[in-house]
């Protein structure tokens, strides 16, 4: 009996830490950083604002191998 709780609370705790860490690595932060903490709206705009000047260059260079007969 002593084993299943043993058992029981391990696998709790790793599917905790697991979460805590796979949200982390999915926002691209740091794994030991706090995952519920809100973003500030200065770092928001500026990954919105990366994410769209980098669009637009990829859609410019499609353009520009279109012009030229790529």
């Amino acid at each position: 009996m002593k084993f299943l709780k043993t058992l029981i609370l391990g696998v709790v705790i790793g599917v905790l830490l697991g979460l805590w860490f796979g949200i982390n690595i999915g926002k691209n932060k740091p794994w030991y950083s706090n995952p519920l903490a809100e973003q500030s709206v200065t770092n928001q705009f500026k990954s919105s604002f990366g994410e769209g000047v980098e669009k637009a260059g990829e859609s410019i260079e499609k353009m520009g191998e279109d012009i030229q007969g790529k």
